[in-house]
């Protein structure tokens, strides 16, 4: 049985949604409807994390470096916090680098998600959603360059959240976070990807 940690925030737990909806869930039924035997992910993420807040809770948590495929969604609420991206860049790095030891040490084996633009949500609504798209738009640039000479697999998933813009489907009940339906299009998106892995 093939193993899979998921690391991140409230979009990785599935703020609002039923645990079956994650995306990380959704991917993991879609590997085994594909035949790939793996278990539920091993989820560590919580909603309001930032960078910094994810790692130090891996250290807490101490999970075994024998995954067979990690997962990591991180950096909206350094982005909402107004939090310096310089720090990101130095944090999600570091945070990679702990993504891969704990994925066996192999890069292959880790894929990162984009950070979700959240200004098309309802949320979203009377903020300054031209600036909010420029600020997570920096953000994945740095995740994606930090990733990509890491050797890691990055999956643009941003794109798709601007569906919820005009087909509110595509949200959960708290008008911020996304429904399982958006959920299963991520998991699509990465399902090729962790089917390369596994």
């Amino acid at each position: 049985m093939k193993t899979y940690l998921a690391l991140g925030d409230s979009y990785t737990i599935g703020e609002s949604v039923p645990a079956a909806d994650q995306w990380g869930m959704q991917l993991a039924e879609m590997l085994r409807a594909e035949g790939v035997a793996v278990s539920n992910p091993v989820t560590i993420a919580r909603t309001g994390w930032t960078t910094s807040e994810l790692a130090s809770a891996i250290a807490a948590a101490a999970p075994d470096p024998t995954f067979d495929l990690v997962t990591l969604l991180i950096g909206v609420n350094n982005q909402y916090r107004g939090l310096p991206l310089s720090d990101y860049r130095t944090e999600f790095s570091d945070l990679l680098q702990t993504a891969i030891r704990l994925a066996k040490g192999n890069p292959k084996n880790v894929l990162v998600l984009s950070i979700p633009d959240w200004g098309a949500t309802p949320f979203g609504q009377g903020r300054d959603r031209e600036q909010i798209s420029a600020e997570i738009a920096a953000f994945n640039a740095a995740a994606k360059e930090i990733a990509q000479d890491a050797g890691v697999t990055f999956i643009d998933i941003t794109p798709l959240t601007g569906k919820a813009a005009d087909n509110l489907s595509y949200v959960a009940s708290d008008g911020l976070h996304y429904s399982g339906k958006m959920h299963r299009e991520w998991a699509l998106l990465a399902l090729p990807e962790a089917k390369k892995i596994l």
